[in-house]
């Protein structure tokens, strides 16, 4: 049986935990490190934490407040948010991160996903996919990845760069549905198992988690092996606990 991860998912910018909807209407939910030490000590299989102004401000990825939540965590820690180069990944490691998320940088230069796994192999490279449907009704379906913190289309198929992006090097797939960020009526099923069955790498199901019984759905229904979590942990709708137990009733098996 396949075992799955709930990963608790951090926001930042300026230095805090945000949440918005569809990448808008951002709103302020706590400190970083306080919150990464609740989720660990919760349960949660890994943490994501995402610089989210990082790309669209051009400015550096706060490695302070990563150095501050890794020393505080006993779990793998993904960080994301303005990793451009093979050089933004070593300091990232080298402040406590297990792998670097990259998203707009490399849409931009698909190389840099070569670069990095030959740096430091494809299981320290996740790529991030921030897709939005773009098909009209009736039309096959189709998803484009956004680039910029979901602001700008790159007229790019995101099962096609998912495809792509692991025959450059990404170890794990990031699946971030924009329509569904926020939002709390559940996961994209449709884009999630497009991409987990296109792919022979881990998926990890982002965007909509509005429910136990949505979390569970993911996992159970698609071949996602991850579900991100943010807005029900950060406003205390529920627990890394509670979800584990649900999901685990339902036949989800965890690590």
């Amino acid at each position: 049986m396949q075992i799955k991860r709930i990963i608790p998912c951090l926001d930042v910018d300026d230095g805090r935990v945000v949440k918005g909807v569809k990448f808008e209407g951002i709103k302020d939910v706590g400190d970083p490190v306080e919150l990464a030490k609740k989720y660990c000590a919760d349960g949660a299989d890994e943490l994501a934490f995402l610089d989210i102004g990082a790309t669209a401000k051009s400015r550096a990825t706060m490695f302070d407040v990563i150095k501050k939540v890794a020393a505080e965590i006993s779990i793998p820690l993904c960080i994301g948010g303005g990793i451009r180069t093979v050089d933004d990944m070593r300091e990232a490691i080298n402040c406590g991160a297990s792998k670097v998320s990259v998203c707009s940088s490399a849409l931009s230069r698909p190389q840099l996903l070569r670069e990095m796994a030959d740096a430091y192999g494809s299981k320290s490279v996740m790529l991030a996919i921030d897709a939005k449907r773009v098909s009209g009704a009736g039309e096959k379906p189709r998803w484009n990845a956004f680039s910029h913190g979901g602001k700008s289309d790159t007229g790019i198929d995101a099962i096609e760069w998912a495809i792509k992006a692991v025959e450059l090097g990404a170890g794990e797939i990031m699946v971030n549905s924009i329509d569904a960020d926020g939002t709390e009526a559940g996961y994209d099923l449709e884009l999630t198992q497009r991409i987990a069955s296109a792919v022979s790498v881990p998926v990890i199901a982002s965007g909509g988690a509005g429910t136990l019984e949505q979390i569970a759905e993911v996992l159970l229904d698609t071949n996602a092996d991850a579900a991100l979590v943010a807005s029900l942990l950060h406003f205390g709708k529920t627990t890394v606990t509670e979800i584990k137990k649900y999901a685990q009733g339902k036949g989800v098996s965890f690590r």
